[in-house]
Order: structure tokens, then sequence, then C-alpha cells
């Protein structure tokens, strides 16, 4: 699943479609359509090309494709060191909290299991996205103030 949020919430997801694998051109794909919906979403980042995408440092996303295709398209992108999951608010924020609310629920089908991901996703309130990464902030400063050893 890819998911994109700011401090108001999601602002793209997207599930990867069955039998594929999260490669490059799946991802170059997916970022054409969050593109989209931030220009629908989004447009007043849109205009003012304010927007900026943190994702992490997934071989996936760091291809020169990848790169390229942001690039051309003048995505400022937020660099992720690399080993440092503590500092993308996906994983310690929005994958655990789907994780806890979908835990032990049984589900028949692949659609089932969407319905229900989606459901929870949109039930994460605005406040929850915001102190999300207001603790994301404060991973980065005490990072910054290490000079990147560990705490």
């Amino acid at each position: 699943m890819f998911v994109f949020f700011d401090w108001k919430g999601i602002v793209h997801h997207e599930f990867v479609p069955h039998g594929h694998m999260v490669n490059k051109q799946l991802c170059q794909e997916v970022l054409a359509h969050l593109r989209d919906a931030v220009h629908r979403k989004k447009p007043e980042f849109w205009e003012n090309q304010t927007w900026m995408l943190h994702h992490d440092s997934a071989p996936a996303h760091m291809s020169l494709l990848i790169r390229s295709y942001l690039a051309k398209h003048q995505t400022s992108v937020v660099t992720h060191p690399p080993y440092s999951p503590d500092l993308a608010p996906a994983d310690f924020f929005l994958f655990p909290n789907l994780k806890t609310t979908l835990k032990g629920h049984c589900f028949q089908t692949i659609e089932e299991i969407q319905e229900n991901v989606i459901r929870e996703l949109r039930a994460i309130t605005e406040s929850a996205f915001q102190e999300a990464l207001q603790q994301c902030k404060k991973c980065w400063e005490r990072c910054i103030t290490s000079r990147g050893d560990l705490l």
C-alpha cells in the first residue's frame, strides 16, 4: 500500500495491484497519481509549488528513474537518512496504527481487507496526524542535534 499524508490527513492512497511488486515503474505511476491528487486536493500548494515529498530510502524510491521523474516535475524531496525508521511517520505512526485497529479481525477477501484499511485511514483524526508530525519533527531535531549519532 502507498499512503501519502500531510498534517491534515490522507492526501492519496493506493493499493499495490495483486501480483505486482513494488518497483521503480510502479512507484512512478503512483507518483503521477499523487501529483494529480495534490493538484486536486491541495491547489494552494500546487500553485505555489510548496508541497514536498518525504519518502524513505527504499531502493525503488531512490532509483534514477524516480529521482529523474521528481526532478523533471520540480517536486521537492525531503531526504531521508538510511536506517532511520524512527524518522518516517508512516513507519512509527501510520502503519502501526492501522495494524493495531485491524489486529484480530479475519477477512475473507483482499477487497474486504482494503475496505477496512480505507475505513481505518479515514477514521484517523486530523489531530492525530498533527501529533505524529510534531513527534517526527522532534525526532529530526534530536538527530540533527546529535549529528546523526545514535542516542
